[in-house]
């Protein structure tokens, strides 16, 4: 028997490039946007035909980097030297790096030389959103950006009541209790302590956090917060794509507290399951309109005053708008898109 390797061929017919897509050490961040970013890719791939492989000793034309560790770099540069184009994907940026992990304030400056030498090290640069994109000009990159969605199965998160049936009887809720759900890691950009304070001031609704962070990297005050929440705020941990599927399709309001993303995975899926999102105003999302697309706030008074007119039905259903913003992301859309990058 021999190792069947993660590729797909293509017909017979198809002249695209061969694309490698490199995401070194991938098990480091295989629970984060990248990791799944990188699923994304590949479901993307298949749908546009385009042929791909995993293993970097297979023949490839393009490879496509998408994480930033030493051993990414010099798989770019070898890359180079054998004369293959090389994609870089910007999935970072210094300013998402600041207030995650212990120390990532300290260290940002010096991190964003490290994703400066990585990312100038490509042919083409993707990265996002329009706003990531203008914040990597900023540093001055030498290769081309384009910006591209990392994209979004909306017939995967597609809104059904079996799913919201799993999550309320998984959880024991009774169909009349109000959810509020949240996505992300235990770090302080994420929003996570607002989190725990909305929590704290609105026991009548339940709160659910999903993702996981070891507690040995995250800040004193976060641990300390998280181990002293309130009893409606729960901690599921990671959970499956299926299970956070479920999780939107059965909660009534996606909580979006994050001060800083290249764009948000997590959000895409939200808008994909017709779920009503309430996000911080940050620029990111300056182009999804304030009661258009989604509610947005920033501080913790508003926050509150507009949760609860969400959730009594208060404020116009704004789903559907929400919807279509994230079928113009469909990762059928994004494979086409690539295969059209990968031509620079």
């Amino acid at each position: 028997m021999y190792k069947r390797k993660e590729m797909y061929m293509g017909s017979s017919e198809d002249k695209s490039q061969k694309i490698l897509l490199y995401s070194g050490m991938l098990k480091l961040v295989n629970k984060s946007g990248v990791g799944q970013a990188v699923r994304h890719q590949k479901q993307a791939l298949e749908q546009a035909g385009v042929p791909f492989t995993m293993d970097k000793k297979d023949d490839y034309d393009v490879v496509h980097i998408n994480t930033i560790f030493p051993d990414s770099f010099i798989m770019s540069k070898c890359a180079k030297r054998k004369g293959k184009k090389v994609v870089y994907h910007a999935h970072s940026t210094m300013e998402d790096f600041r207030n995650s992990f212990i120390g990532s304030n300290l260290f940002a400056p010096l991190f964003k030389r490290w994703i400066t030498h990585c990312y100038n090290s490509g042919d083409v640069i993707i990265t996002p959103t329009e706003y990531s994109k203008d914040l990597l000009k900023s540093y001055g990159l030498k290769p081309p950006i384009v910006s591209l969605s990392n994209g979004i199965d909306t017939e995967f998160f597609k809104k059904t009541t079996e799913a919201r049936e799993r999550f309320r009887k998984k959880y024991n809720l009774s169909d009349d209790k109000k959810v509020i759900i949240s996505v992300g890691h235990y770090i302080k950009r994420k929003g996570i302590l607002d989190f725990i304070e909305l929590a704290k001031r609105m026991p009548e609704y339940e709160f659910f956090w999903f993702g996981y962070t070891n507690l040995n990297m995250i800040q004193p005050k976060i641990r300390k917060a998280i181990t002293k929440a309130p009893a409606n705020l729960h901690f599921p941990g990671y959970v499956n794509r299926s299970e956070i599927r479920d999780a939107y399709c059965g909660s009534d309001l996606f909580l979006f507290l994050t001060y800083e993303e290249t764009e948000g995975i997590v959000l895409l899926e939200a808008l994909a399951a017709k779920i009503p999102v309430l996000v911080r105003d940050i620029p990111i999302y300056s182009k999804l309109k304030d009661g258009e697309v989604v509610y947005k706030a920033n501080r913790l008074e508003d926050f509150h005053r507009k949760i609860v007119k969400i959730i009594k039905g208060d404020l116009p259903d704004i789903t559907e708008n929400g919807y279509k913003i994230a079928k113009e992301r469909d990762l059928k859309v994004i494979g086409k898109r690539l295969k059209e990058i990968y031509q620079y």
